[in-house]
């Protein structure tokens, strides 16, 4: 475990990137959602880069400054941002368009510290803001991605689960949604035992490979 002045450089690095990988997921989700008909993220003040209007004492701040202080594998949550789907013109077809704007977001985002990365790789370590962009860009980097993929996989309440339910036939997607109750449950049991990162683990690493190599990195 790192000593406090370690976790305290570890945190000022990673807080950014983590902050806004989190809370600009959620945004999109609710950007989305209005754009398609539902104003209910607008009503609630939820439409703001604010972190303080999306973080989950938990998802936020408990589980990964836990995982950060261990060393292992940082990931985390905000609060979901309510969408009607009522309010959506064409619901089921809606749906899977508002929950992949989250992934969505975090390709851009994850491009976007790809770039900041770059910049600092231009600068160089002498310079008083070289290294802090090569570190939070490439922490950005690794974040989004992490994020991005895990969401993707095809289990609710993850986004790629309602994308699969918008896309799969009436009764394919009933059944895949009756899922969503215990898709937290089943998560938590892929990270304990390590099937999570099994099948995860190869398309994060090959999206940051890819991601380095177009921009330059490497």
């Amino acid at each position: 475990m790192p000593d406090i002045s370690q976790f305290l450089a570890t945190l000022s690095v990673v807080i950014l990137p983590l902050v806004f990988a989190i809370t600009v997921h959620e945004v999109a989700h609710g950007w989305v959602a209005k754009l398609y008909g539902d104003p209910t993220a607008q009503r609630l003040g939820r439409l703001t880069l604010n972190p303080l209007k999306h973080i989950d004492p938990v998802g936020t701040i408990l589980v990964p400054g836990m995982l950060l202080m261990l060393g292992g594998f940082i990931f985390g949550w905000a609060k979901p941002v309510p969408v009607t789907w009522e309010n959506l013109r064409h619901p089921k077809r809606d749906m899977a368009i508002v929950a992949a704007a989250g992934p969505g977001a975090n390709l851009l985002m994850a491009i976007f510290w790809a770039l900041v990365a770059k910049i600092g790789f231009f600068l160089g370590p002498s310079s008083w803001a070289g290294l802090p962009m090569q570190y939070m860009g490439i922490f950005g980097i690794q974040i989004n991605a992490i994020l991005m993929i895990l969401n993707l996989l095809p289990l609710p309440p993850l986004d790629g689960g309602r994308v699969a339910v918008g896309l799969l036939p009436g009764p394919w997607a009933w059944r895949l949604a009756r899922v969503e109750p215990y898709g937290f449950f089943i998560l938590i049991a892929l990270l304990a035992t390590g099937i999570l990162g099994i099948i995860i683990g190869p398309p994060i690493h090959g999206f940051e490979q890819l991601l380095t190599f177009l921009v330059g990195l490497k």
